[in-house]
């Protein structure tokens, strides 16, 4: 791990990524690349990277088929992820036989097993299964602060001192509850406020409506941090990426809040970097 995020470093390499992923292309593959599978509340993504963690390629796809970290539509997941799988074995031009893939933090017994079994049944061994939070990680190179993955149902939290992670945590509020607010507020179904969520344009006017809850995701992962002397934070995951997600953070909590580019793509790379043979 570097000793100190360099934030333009890591910003570059996830546009990278995000850009193969919107022209649907591939780098050139060598024998020894890395796969990630990360089953999401909202979203499915596979990501393949190098042997040196240089992103090779990527697939995504909207779901709904895991919910709070659980596989709640098993055959629906694995119907995705095959279908993920192909585009990129199309792209590369090489069989994906090994993935590793990531849970939220707490995930024990039958919950993890889920997750994995999914994987195997798109015929890919299952080499390592780690927490969403610490995947993030290995992608910004810290060595000490808090990352908080804000995902569909839930937010993880891991701290980390030295390298090492020292505490995690996940609480049940995310994306999907924030939706919930929108639908509310605008007296539209739970899929319309997800689309209307999602839409660029209408940040300005959403992000008012939404913002009690991300006030009330600081004060929960304010209550976690509080007791580890922690510098900075940095926020990951999907339903961070408004605008001014980590702004509100930063004025409830008290401490520097950092988000990178595409915060959703940050998970599904660090899986990729953490699978190994």
């Amino acid at each position: 791990m570097l000793m100190s995020i360099n934030l333009e470093k890591v910003n570059n390499y996830i546009t990278s990524f995000a850009r193969l992923i919107d022209e649907r292309r591939a780098n050139l593959v060598t024998e020894n690349f890395k796969v990630g599978v990360d089953l999401g509340t909202a979203n499915i993504i596979i990501s393949v990277v190098d042997e040196q963690g240089n992103p090779v390629a990527g697939a995504t796809y909207p779901a709904s088929v895991v919910k709070d970290g659980l596989v709640v539509d098993y055959v629906g997941a694995v119907q995705i992820v095959k279908q993920l799988k192909e585009q990129v074995e199309e792209m590369i031009g090489v069989r994906l036989t090994h993935a590793a893939t990531a849970v939220p933090p707490g995930t024990i017994g039958g919950n993890m097993k889920a997750i994995a079994n999914v994987v195997e049944a798109c015929e890919m061994e299952v080499t390592n299964v780690i927490d969403e939070p610490t995947a993030a990680a290995s992608v910004l190179g810290i060595t000490d602060g808090a990352v908080v993955d804000v995902g569909g149902g839930t937010t993880g939290i891991s701290i980390i001192k030295k390298g090492k992670v020292i505490f995690t945590a996940d609480e049940p509020t995310g994306g999907t509850h924030m939706s919930l607010v929108v639908a509310g507020h605008y007296r539209i179904s739970l899929t319309e406020a997800e689309q209307l969520k999602k839409e660029r344009t209408k940040q300005n006017e959403i992000f008012p409506v939404i913002k009690p809850v991300v006030e009330k995701m600081a004060a929960i992962v304010n209550r976690h941090v509080q007791d580890y002397d922690v510098e900075k934070i940095y926020v990951v995951g999907g339903a961070s990426c408004f605008d001014d997600f980590e702004k509100v953070f930063f004025k409830e909590i008290g401490i520097e809040t950092i988000k990178p580019a595409h915060p959703l793509l940050i998970t599904p790379l660090g899986i990729a970097l953490n699978s190994w043979r």
